[in-house]
């Protein structure tokens, strides 16, 4: 099904480049007209006319530019994935070493976090406007047996109309025993204005499905570190969980739109505002085998079990979200925003248990009412957002957003957020029901609290930031059993006071056709436990060279690139649960991740080749993504990124 999409994409790029006249392009004259008057062919659109822009309105443009920038984002993700430890097999989860990407929202959330890297949420799709049809093919060769490919393809029927259709797919067999993954991320776009520019709308749905093997890591480390050749065969090493798999997958229908109330734009205007997210989502997590034998010690990972075999744990989740407000625009005084908005949600599994220590239900269910004001700034050089959001129901939370952004020129850029939330806890660190008996909960925790001040400088000399933040009644999983093969996982609430504390730093060194790219990342946490565990360093940096070849008609990049972080108590990684977990047991880090890359652009496609981790061969088996969990070996993978636009 995934090659039938592909090859449909590359066939759609090709379709007629044939455009509305509103877009300032004429059509071809066929008219034979002479040979001294040729005839007529369409001006090539500027580059401006190809916009991509996000749900806030924040605005790029089709970039096929090959950069430094462009080499991080060649992976699953389409994105930079600094501070992110990538497991073995692509389409496997992350384990987070920057707390810095966590993003607070007020509003509970499904859970199984570990799941969702590869889930598009709101704020990963992007709308578009462009003057010919767009078509980016993306490919990359994966670990075994399988591909990686996103397609789209983006056309506006007419100036003011806009659709665009993508699929991101993925299989990857993977090296070890039980990691296959399997992908698929659909998603449909459509924005439209009306001519007078009253009526704005942007709304897509999407349909995504991510099912994991799930090994549970390998048994022996010594097996692994010993660099026996028997074992360079990942294969032969033996891993907790040989049957087990995890299923996720969700539909999301999404609205947003506004009206303005006058007629015309004036110095005042009034818009009425409308938010609509209807989403499901459902997880799974099977397992057939459950008893496990080692050294002729037979043992379940997870603990007692209801069921001798056949573990089928089944989680439904239903939200239906909307917001409604008006917004008054002065064309001095800036933006105001008021809005109610509306959350229900529905959290269910298919039973109810009767435990003998209590009943287990088998949903949540609760409507959730707010309300709202923002306020927005710009002006000059100034740009500022300020929000505040509060519950009226019973179930309480608040927010209170504010940034500030100053543009002092094109190369210096400052900014400040300040944040204070009290979130809603996930679901299911309130309500979990498993097969396995000790995975069974209904807990009743308290809103976890955050506040964060962060400050960043994008300047000429170079980019940086400092992240404060305080964390109370902070929620998090920990294992209850110190068994090494045993793993029983638990959510837990902290009652004291963790701070965090981290400065980024960005530079990049040019001299003539080599440069230097850094990324330096220092964390701290003082905490009386230790519940919150990150590297003290995180780094990138990237030696490369730049040059043209063949009358500038090729652009090469190639370089090597080098990760590492320091030696840390890394979390651990649960299936059941979908989550990673507090450990304190073992420490992982202070290896090097060693890339050599060759990057290639003509005209407008983008070739690149990586020998990922090629130092593992010479540095020792001695990495790893989390506990028991090994990093990727040496291996050479190659792809493209295709862009086809007039």
């Amino acid at each position: 099904m995934k090659f039938y999409l592909f090859f449909a994409f590359f066939f759609l790029s090709f379709s007629a480049f044939a455009q509305d006249p509103s877009l300032g392009l004429t059509r071809r004259d066929t008219t034979k007209t002479g040979l001294t008057n040729p005839p007529l062919v369409a001006p090539k659109a500027k580059h401006e006319q190809y916009k991509i822009y996000t749900l806030e309105r924040i605005t790029t443009y089709v970039d096929t530019s090959l950069t430094i920038q462009s080499e991080y984002k060649y992976n699953y993700l389409r994105k930079d994935i600094f501070g992110l430890q990538q497991f073995a097999n692509e389409g496997q989860t992350y384990n987070k070493l920057f707390f810095g990407l966590n993003q607070h929202n007020p509003y509970p959330d499904f859970g199984f976090r570990s799941k969702q890297f590869g889930y598009l949420q709101l704020e990963d799709i992007n709308y578009y406007s462009v003057a010919t049809p767009l078509t980016e093919l993306y490919f990359k060769t994966v670990m075994e047996q399988g591909q990686s490919v996103d397609a789209l393809i983006s056309a506006n029927t007419s100036e003011r109309f806009n659709f665009s259709i993508g699929y991101r797919g993925l299989r990857s067999l993977g090296k070890y025993i039980n990691q296959l993954s399997s992908i698929g991320n659909f998603r449909f776009t459509t924005s439209y204005i009306t001519a007078n520019k009253r009526y704005l709308i942007n709304a897509h749905f999407t349909g995504q499905d991510i099912l994991n093997g799930e090994n549970g890591g390998i048994v022996s480390l010594d097996d692994f570190e010993s660099d026996d050749q028997d074992f360079k065969n990942r294969a032969r090493l033996q891993v907790f969980l040989d049957d087990a798999k995890s299923f996720l997958k969700g539909k999301r229908f999404f609205i947003d739109h506004n009206f303005r109330v006058n007629s015309k734009e004036s110095a005042n205007n009034l818009y009425i505002n409308h938010q609509f997210n209807l989403e499901n989502k459902f997880f799974e997590f099977n397992q057939r085998t459950i008893s496990k034998t080692i050294n002729n010690v037979p043992f379940n990972r997870f603990g007692n079990s209801y069921v001798v075999n056949n573990i089928n744990d089944q989680t439904r989740y239903q939200r239906l979200y909307n917001k409604l407000g008006a917004t008054y625009e002065n064309k001095t005084l800036g933006q105001f925003q008021f809005f109610v908005e509306d959350f229900k949600y529905v959290y269910k599994y298919d039973k109810v248990l009767i435990l003998e220590d209590g009943i287990i239900p088998n949903q949540l269910s609760e409507r959730i009412n707010a309300l709202g004001g923002q306020y927005q700034y710009q002006k000059n050089n100034w740009k500022g957002k300020f929000l505040l959001t509060k519950a009226i129901s019973n179930q309480t939370f608040s927010t209170i957003d504010a940034n500030v952004n100053y543009k002092l020129n094109d190369k210096n850029n400052f900014s400040f957020q300040y944040q204070n939330i009290s979130r809603i806890p996930n679901h299911n660190f309130i309500l979990h029901q498993s097969s396995y008996e000790n995975y069974n909960w209904k807990n009743n925790f308290d809103n976890e609290k955050i506040n964060k001040i962060e400050a960043t400088a994008n300047t000429q000399w170079l980019n940086a930031s400092a992240e404060f933040t305080t964390l109370n009644d902070y929620l998090y999983f920990s294992d209850d059993d110190a068994t090494y093969n045993v793993q029983l996982v638990s959510p837990k609430q902290y009652q004291n006071t963790i701070n965090y504390l981290s400065f980024k730093v960005s530079k990049e060194f040019k001299y003539k056709k080599f440069a230097l790219d850094n990324t330096i990342l220092y964390q701290n946490v003082s905490q009386e436990d230790n519940i919150l565990n990150v590297p003290q360093i995180v780094t990138r940096n990237t030696l490369y060279f730049t040059d043209y070849f063949f009358k500038k008609a090729l652009f090469l990049q190639t370089g090597v690139t080098l990760n590492y972080f320091t030696k840390y108590s890394m979390d651990d990684y649960n299936p059941v649960l979908g989550e990673f977990f507090t450990q304190n047991d073992t420490k992982q880090g202070n290896f090097p991740m060693l890339d050599f890359f060759v990057n290639a652009r003509i005209r407008q496609t983008r070739i690149f080749v990586k020998a990922e981790h090629f130092n593992s061969g010479f540095t020792g088996s001695n990495f790893y993504s989390a506990p028991n969990t090994p990093y990727r070996d040496f291996m050479v993978r190659f792809g493209l990124v295709w862009n086809f636009f007039q």
